[in-house]
């Protein structure tokens, strides 16, 4: 791998995380529950990460700004148009995925 400047990665991870984005808004078929069951992070999470980074910076940024950054819409209206009830199985899913606090 040929050696390349911080500001050239940075790059690359930015191209890389917008198609991220942009690929989860096209397959709103895939619900949050199933991002979260398969790969431990879902499109609220990133929506938090990215806030996170913005704090980080001194960058005043909303949730709900944060979210509308992820989703490509209100929240409100993503749910509304997109997401379905979870099922019995990926409720049981998720709790058996999902991290536990030391205490239990």
């Amino acid at each position: 791998m040929s050696k390349m400047t911080r500001e050239q990665q940075t790059e690359l991870e930015a191209t890389a995380f917008r198609r991220l984005l942009q690929h989860l808004r096209e397959r709103d078929d895939v619900q949050n529950i199933d991002l979260m069951n398969l790969a431990g992070f879902c499109r609220n999470c990133l929506s938090n990460w990215y806030q996170d980074a913005a704090d980080a910076k001194g960058l005043e940024i909303t949730r709900d700004e944060a979210r509308h950054h992820v989703y490509g819409m209100p929240y409100e209206q993503w749910k509304a148009q997109h997401q379905k009830e979870a099922s019995e199985a990926q409720k049981a899913a998720f709790e058996e995925s999902r991290p536990k606090d030391e205490t239990d």
